[in-house]
């Protein structure tokens, strides 16, 4: 599991998760819109906007047969043509909203879904690349991506753990710069009873890689969660209102609710903090009073302590209790006041 950066953001479990505002096709085909999106993703402190790059006919065919119309859900009864001429962003998009990103300092990159795409991409110069779910297991794609160098984003719902194992490999052996595997319910707004966010860890300890989640759950519950499982890379859908519609705007964030996911996000990493920590400031001045052992009576030199001489009481400036057995049947080396702390150099 190592370290990596997409431009000059570095992922890792020790960086704050990176988080990426998905357009998918809430730009309406409305290119301004498009521009409006990416300015309310760098407005929100989101560290990337991320595209899809496919046309309708990249990845599937215009056909009225069952099996290409979606039986339920937000899509239902419409077939997969029909769904992707609708959300697709044209390529000749591409290089305007890339240079659009880089001038509001915003990292922009996109999920690619045949080959084609993948050259696109590159002479764009995008700093990384998704790998959406249902292409998991598209090997050839995967090469492609892969051999660019660049880091690779792995989404992996619908994917058997077996799947997720080969995809990782395609991927290391064709020499991706950097993996990041997203933990991901495919539904459309996914169930939070189903969101199975222990499988971020698992993933991480099976596969040694570093993990994240690509969430479509409604709110911001489920990816603050997925931060103090180790989540170094956050994927939510956002649109600028929800009222103006969109194949993907039911389940999309809005763009102050993608401010408060990039807020609550940072502290809950902030929390995490170091599991090693024995010194922690915040707790200094406190712990005068913890408890510690004090004499409750006033004694002569060479006094026998006797159990009614000693207490385990507030503040900490004396022996820890710990030390309560030890010292009763032990003689003072001194005068003893009522309300001394106890210390080794007062007991012989």
């Amino acid at each position: 599991m190592t370290s990596f950066k997409i431009g000059d953001r570095e992922i890792s479990r020790q960086a704050p998760p990176y988080i990426v505002a998905e357009m998918s096709g809430n730009h309406n085909h409305d290119i301004g819109r498009a521009r409006a999106l990416i300015d309310a993703a760098a407005k929100a402190g989101a560290d990337a906007v991320k595209l899809q790059t496919y046309r309708a006919d990249t990845i599937t065919i215009r056909s009225d047969r069952p099996e290409f119309r979606i039986p339920g859900g937000l899509w239902k009864d419409r077939t997969l043509y029909e769904l992707y001429e609708e959300a697709y962003t044209p390529w000749e998009w591409h290089g305007d909203l890339f240079a659009h990103a880089r001038a509001k300092g915003i990292d922009i990159f996109s999920s690619p879904f045949d080959l084609t795409a993948v050259d696109f991409l590159a002479a764009l110069d995008a700093p990384a690349y998704k790998i959406a779910s249902p292409e998991a297991i598209d090997w050839g794609l995967m090469e492609k991506v892969a051999a660019t160098g660049k880091p690779v984003i792995l989404s992996t719902g619908m994917a058997s753990n077996a799947e997720i194992g080969e995809a990782i490999e395609v991927l290391k052996s064709n020499g991706a710069g950097g993996i990041v595997v997203l933990h991901c319910i495919s539904s459309y707004p996914a169930p939070t009873d189903q969101a199975h966010l222990a499988k971020i860890r698992r993933i991480a300890e099976r596969f040694d890689v570093l993990t994240g989640l690509s969430d479509h759950t409604m709110g911001l519950e489920v990816p603050i969660a997925a931060v103090a499982l180790g989540a170094v890379l956050i994927e939510k859908h956002f649109t600028l209102k929800r009222a103006d519609g969109g194949v993907d705007s039911a389940f999309s964030l809005e763009a102050e609710e993608l401010a408060e996911l990039v807020r609550a996000t940072r502290l809950a990493h902030q929390a995490l903090g170091d599991p090693e920590a024995d010194d922690i400031e915040a707790e200094r001045m406190n712990r005068q009073f913890r408890r510690s052992i004090y004499f409750v009576a006033d004694l002569p030199a060479g006094a026998e302590i006797r159990p009614e001489h000693v207490k385990s009481i507030r503040p900490g400036l004396g022996l820890p209790p710990k030390h309560l057995r030890d010292i009763v049947g032990r003689r003072t080396k001194a005068p003893i006041a009522y309300g001394t702390p106890t210390s080794w150099e007062l007991i012989a």
